[in-house]
C-alpha cells in the first residue's frame, strides 16, 4: 500500500522507528490541497501537520510503501482510535493511497521540535523547504528555527 507523508513522517529516521518495514519511494505533490498546521481542539497551544482542501494550493510530500502492519502503526500514532486524524484515500497510477487529516481543526503553530523533525525530512526527502518556510511564516513562533 501507498500512504502519502507531509508532516513529520517525511523524516526517514522517524519512519523507520515507527514503520520499520516501510521504504520510501519519491517525493510527490498532492494537488487540491494546502499544508497547515492545527490541533483538533482550540485548547492547545501547539499544533501539527494537516492538510486541507484548497483547489489553488498544493501539498509537497512524500509515498512510502507501507504494509497492514505499518498501517496499524500509523493509525496509533496518527490518533485514529480518538479522530485526532482521519484516514483518506487517494488513487494514484490505479493504486490507493493512504494519507492521515484532520477533519475538525484550529490552526495553532507547531511545537519546535516537531517542526524540526519535519525539517530533517524536508531534507531528507529533498523537499524546497522555501515551501515550508512561507507557511511557516504565517504562524508567530517563539523559537530559533534552524533552516
Amino acid at each position: 500500500m501507498l500512504y502519502f507523508a507531509y508532516g513529520s513522517n517525511l523524516n526517514h529516521y522517524q519512519m523507520k522507528n515507527r514503520c520499520n518495514r516501510s521504504k520510501y519511494i519519491k517525493k510527490y505533490t498532492l494537488n487540491g490541497y494546502k499544508l497547515c498546521f492545527s490541533h483538533k481542539t482550540n485548547h492547545s497551544i501547539y499544533g501539527h501537520a494537516n492538510i486541507i482542501k484548497d483547489k489553488k494550493s498544493k501539498v509537497i510530500g512524500a509515498l512510502w510503501n507501507i504494509n497492514k502492519q505499518d498501517e496499524k502503526e500509523l493509525d496509533w500514532y496518527e490518533g485514529v482510535d480518538y479522530n485526532y486524524y482521519q484516514k483518506k484515500y487517494f488513487t494514484l497510477n490505479g493504486k490507493r493511497v493512504l494519507v492521515y487529516f484532520q477533519k475538525i481543526y484550529y490552526l495553532k503553530k507547531p511545537n519546535s521540535t516537531y517542526l524540526h523533525t519535519i525539517i530533517d525530512g524536508y531534507k531528507d526527502c529533498f523537499l524546497d523547504i522555501a515551501k515550508l518556510k512561507k507557511i511557516i511564516s504565517t504562524y508567530k513562533i517563539n523559537y530559533k528555527i534552524n533552516w
